[in-house]
């Protein structure tokens, strides 16, 4: 499909001017694209009842193409992207949706040895607790992103991942929906991350991110707990740098104990103190940000391992905070 290749071109040109325009090989249309792409999966053991349904006339999606060019996370400043994403009223949302939820955030927390307050907060982030976890078709997308040349390699693995969930049977291609990227449900995970970390929490024989909250909250805590989470320690703090502190010149990769961090000279947010403790933390600026510094610790990595942009990291720990 050459209309969809000189689309792709186009909105290159106009959403990414800070990348070098990529064009798609001329020789080779979406047609013949995937018919190649078919003879793989089935190579890879993709069924051909699956082939079939899931891939029979599909046709790519240039509204994808756009939306991977100008992602919020990257070209939001940190009080833009606070601004949109806690708004009073998620964090009220967050706070009901603890409260109705508490026997299964409960189990959930005690089996997975994940805060409720931090699962919670991605539920959130990511489909608005449960309310819009994507209305876009996740093949047609993924197989659009996989014919695009900017990070093809990485979406051709995970839509035969997505092929290899429709084969479990945990749920059907017409209900395979998730956002622009792939993400899948409740949780928005990549289908990569569903065949690793999905939870039949429920106990009904299927992994169902889209219509089980029980699912959804237990494969969200499953993913921190694989991840490296460490209970009982704090994800990280903004804090007050020393007169004399460049934001240009700031080691992001050092770690030193808060202990050390508060000898340096570097404050709590309120002025106060920082904690005489051992824990070791790391300098965290914000992408876009304008003056703003965070101590990370541990566990704004595991939450960086959920979704990279330090931003959206961020906004992880700070709505978990409001209402945990």
């Amino acid at each position: 499909m050459r209309s969809f290749a000189a689309a792709l071109a186009l909105l290159v040109t106009l959403h990414s001017p800070q990348l070098p325009v990529v064009q798609l090989p001329p020789q080779q249309t979406f047609a013949e694209w995937l018919l190649a792409f078919k003879a793989d999966a089935a190579a890879q053991g993709i069924s051909q009842a699956t082939l079939e349904t899931a891939l029979g006339g599909l046709e790519p999606l240039p509204v994808v193409v756009d939306r991977d060019r100008s992602q919020a996370e990257l070209v939001l400043t940190l009080e833009e992207y606070l601004k949109r994403r806690l708004t009073p009223k998620m964090i009220r949302s967050a706070r009901t949706m603890t409260a109705d939820h508490r026997t299964v955030l409960r189990r959930v927390a005690a089996q997975y040895h994940v805060p409720a307050g931090v699962i919670v907060a991605i539920w959130g982030l990511e489909s608005n607790f449960g309310r819009f976890s994507g209305v876009r078709p996740t093949i047609a997308t993924l197989a659009t992103l996989a014919y695009d040349p900017r990070r093809a390699s990485m979406f051709r693995q995970e839509l035969i991942d997505a092929l290899r969930i429709l084969d479990s049977g945990d749920v059907s291609v017409e209900n395979m929906r998730g956002s622009w990227a792939g993400a899948l449900g409740q949780a928005q995970f990549m289908p990569s991350s569903f065949l690793q970390y999905a939870q039949d929490f429920d106990g009904d024989g299927r992994r169902d991110i889209w219509d089980s909250r029980a699912d959804a909250l237990a494969s969200i805590a499953h993913y921190f707990q694989k991840s490296g989470w460490r209970e009982g320690e704090p994800w990280g703090r903004a804090v007050r740098p020393p007169a004399g502190f460049s934001l240009g010149g700031a080691d992001t990769d050092t770690k030193r104990s808060l202990r050390d961090w508060g000898r340096l000279g570097f404050r709590a947010e309120d002025g106060g103190s920082l904690p005489a403790s051992e824990l070791d933390a790391a300098i965290v600026l914000p992408n876009r940000g304008s003056g703003q510094v965070f101590l990370g610790h541990h566990n704004l990595r595991v939450i960086r391992r959920y979704n990279s942009p330090v931003n959206y990291g961020l906004a992880v720990g700070l709505l978990s905070d409001r209402f945990g």
